[in-house]
Order: structure tokens, then C-alpha cells, then sequence
């Protein structure tokens, strides 16, 4: 069925949901497990990356906002994220899984679909919250950027940020 599987990760609690479902699915179908996180500000909590030239702007001396905390807060940022792939990687090789991390700094749709590219996936899995109208406009939607990207087929697994109560589509 199924042979190679990336799994698009982030730092929100209802990623371990879609890593469990996406390992019991490899395993099922003896596939490889490819984990990828995006390093990206459209991420909910993350830092704001540094851009290019930041050495170069200049920072009011007593201001809260420097450049060593800035690129502390991101490096920080990039730690924590790589340490749970470690951590996913190695629970999904413990139980037999073939299993690869990668972490890139990009816009989470476009890392997930070049990285299915590249690796040669048959299937990319990601979690959906359900955004809609307005905070879908403003936030983005990765898993539909994926869904109209991506190079093989995409899974979603839906996730529990949906509609107020009293609206319904």
C-alpha cells in the first residue's frame, strides 16, 4: 500500500495525536516514517525568524527587543523543536519503523510538499483544526495548501480547533 509516509509535525499538543495515528499506519503497511517539522512564524507561539541583515539594524540601547534575544528566542525555538523529533524518531524505531527527522526553515506547506518531493513519498499526513472564514484568511490553512500541492497523496487527521458552537457550514 503505503511505503514511504511523511508526517508534517508542529509544537501544538494535538501533534503527538497525528504522530501516533501516522506510526500505526506505517506499521501496519511496513512503511518508512519520514518526520518534518517546518521552521516558520506562521507556527502559533514561534518566534519571528531572523531575517537576513539583522546584524545590520539598528537596536535602541535598553530596548526589550535585541537582536541576541531575538536570536536566542529562535534558536531556543529550533532546539525544542528538533529534540521531539528525536524523541518521535526514536519511540517510532523502537517499535520497528523505519524512521528519518528533518527540520527546514520554510513556510510549512511549501517545507511539507518539497520535502515529499524529494524524499519520494507516497503519502503526506497532517493535522486539519478546522479553521474557517475569517482566522483560515488570516492564519492560512497548511493542509490545504498540502491538498493542492503535494506529489502523492495527503491524509488528514482532524484535529480539535473547529467551528463555535452555533455555526454550522
Amino acid at each position: 500500500m503505503f511505503q514511504k509516509i511523511l508526517v508534517a509535525l508542529d509544537r501544538s499538543p494535538s501533534s503527538l495525536d497525528v504522530f501516533q495515528k501516522t506510526l500505526e499506519l506505517a506499521k501496519a503497511c511496513s512503511a518508512q516514517l519520514m518526520l518534518l517539522h517546518a521552521l516558520s512564524a506562521e507556527e502559533e507561539n514561534s518566534p519571528l525568524p531572523i531575517p537576513t541583515g539583522a546584524e545590520q539594524i539598528y537596536w535602541a540601547p535598553g530596548s526589550e527587543l535585541n537582536l541576541e534575544l531575538w536570536q536566542q528566542q529562535w534558536k531556543n525555538y529550533q532546539t525544542e523543536c528538533l529534540q521531539t523529533l528525536q524523541t518521535y524518531a526514536a519511540k517510532a524505531n523502537q517499535q520497528g519503523v523505519v524512521t528519518e527527522f528533518r527540520q527546514i526553515s520554510d513556510s510549512a506547506g511549501r517545507a511539507i510538499c518539497r520535502m515529499a518531493q524529494s524524499w519520494a513519498a507516497d503519502l503526506i499526513v497532517v493535522g486539519n483544526r478546522g479553521r474557517f472564514g475569517l482566522k483560515e484568511a488570516f492564519l492560512g490553512s497548511v493542509s490545504n495548501y498540502v491538498l493542492h500541492h503535494a506529489p502523492c497523496s495527503v491524509l488528514t487527521i482532524k484535529l480539535a480547533e473547529s467551528e463555535p458552537k452555533g455555526i454550522s457550514r
